[in-house]
């Protein structure tokens, strides 16, 4: 996935047609309160010691979302740009979480340190380039960098996962992109792009999909 600064304005051209607003724009708020309900019932767990998350990915998640947010207000986008700012506050408190309860402690691989260094090569690009798709674009490959180790985690060991926590911020998204009066990038590249990643691992988690691909290749021999 990539776009640069000359596909954006494509881009939104090709999505002008999307303008009517489906829903009144408040509905932002209630999408980004089913998100957060989602990530305090996953912080609880957190803290309980029942989950256990990766603190390469939830730290790094606080941080490229709010350089999205910020790209986009100076975009001009509006209440929707909420939703974004909420995917970045959540993460920061969980993150902070996984060390009040020593059973939440998640092992950290080299293979998780290079994903956040990789990460942060990619919010290094945003403070150089400071255009607002493109700031939002390299926030998109941090981000996406950033949950690479969780979403191997899933796949390898979903036990250490809650499920459904993950499917309430797609839930409030499609919310926030019912509410857009036409999709751009800067309005909705962000969020799309969390649906797409939280729903994967949602879907790694409660169908159990890396166990269900190791017995097939088992049976398979």
């Amino acid at each position: 996935m990539g776009i640069s600064a000359g596909v954006g304005p494509q881009l939104e051209k090709r999505v002008s047609g999307y303008n009517s607003s489906m829903l009144h724009p408040n509905f932002v708020i209630v999408g980004t309160l089913i998100s957060a309900m989602g990530s305090m019932v996953y912080l609880m767990n957190t803290i309980k010691g029942r989950v256990r998350p990766n603190r390469v990915s939830f730290l790094l998640w606080s941080i490229a979302p709010f350089i999205a947010f910020a790209a986009q207000v100076k975009q001009g986008v509006g209440l929707q740009a909420l939703m974004t700012f909420s995917t970045g506050f959540l993460p920061i408190l969980i993150f902070a979480a996984s060390f009040v309860n020593q059973s939440a402690k998640w092992g950290i691989s080299s293979f998780d340190l290079w994903c956040g260094f990789l990460s942060l090569i990619g919010l290094a690009l945003w403070l150089i380039t400071k255009v607002g798709n493109i700031a939002i674009f390299f926030s998109i490959l941090a981000d996406a960098l950033a949950a690479v180790p969780t979403i191997v985690k899933s796949y390898k060991y979903p036990d250490s996962e809650l499920a459904w926590p993950w499917i309430a911020t797609p839930f409030g998204v499609s919310l926030t992109l019912l509410t857009l009066k036409e999709l751009t990038f800067a309005n909705s590249g962000f969020i799309i792009y969390i649906f797409f990643v939280d729903t994967l691992i949602f879907s790694l988690v409660q169908f159990r999909i890396g166990e269900r691909i190791s017995k097939a290749q088992i049976s398979i021999k």
